[in-house]
């Protein structure tokens, strides 16, 4: 099962997906058995996710205050222990878990600027005024950068709702491979999977 998901029919894509996980992870991630159903559009999703990194200048520490800070606002298991791992890889754990809570200490004060912006567009878009774009501005960011973090944390959001409305769970793997300041950050969404599929 992938989720509340019967498994997709093994097709030449859906066999390139498992291999690119197996390849690359060592075990097929239970969202790659959901977003098997179709997978045309996660490498679609993936495609608009590569073009806001590019035209926003994200590296790999600053995709991971994003994504750990939007998906820990919206209460997403699966994301925030995934990318908390990511981010005490190239930050710390102590940063990882820091901003899993909303604590932003250990960050530089543009990264604050990023990881605030993340959790107001996660939490409540509608309530975001001028203000809010102005200190992205005076954090160093122009236009087209707030344009391409915005995007980005969008579909990081379209990305974690699939998985948590179709009940993707976090995998196994993650209980050994998170530090565990990380894994007790995230007291929230569903709980890891039990046993590898």
């Amino acid at each position: 099962m992938s989720g509340f998901l019967q498994p997709p029919e093994m097709t030449s894509e859906v066999r390139r997906l498992f291999d690119d996980d197996l390849a690359e992870c060592g075990y097929v991630m239970n969202l790659t058995r959901l977003w098997a159903h179709q997978p045309d559009t996660i490498a679609g999703l993936f495609d608009l996710l590569r073009q806001c990194v590019e035209a926003g200048g994200l590296d790999l520490r600053t995709r991971g205050i994003l994504v750990t800070a939007c998906a820990s606002a919206m209460g997403d298991s699966y994301c925030s222990l995934a990318w908390g791992n990511k981010l005490a890889e190239s930050a710390d754990a102590r940063v990882a878990s820091g901003v899993l809570r909303g604590d932003d200490d250990g960050l530089t004060p543009r990264e604050r600027a990023l990881a605030r912006w993340a959790r107001k567009v996660a939490r409540d878009p509608n309530g975001i005024g001028q203000t809010d774009v102005l200190a992205l501005r005076e954090a160093g960011y122009d236009d087209g950068q707030i344009f391409a973090v915005t995007v980005f944390v969008a579909l990081r959001i379209a990305f974690s709702t699939v998985n948590d409305a179709l009940g993707a769970r976090p995998d196994a793997a993650l209980r050994d491979t998170a530090p565990r300041s990380v894994l007790e950050a995230v007291t929230f969404g569903r709980p890891i999977e039990d046993q590898p599929v």
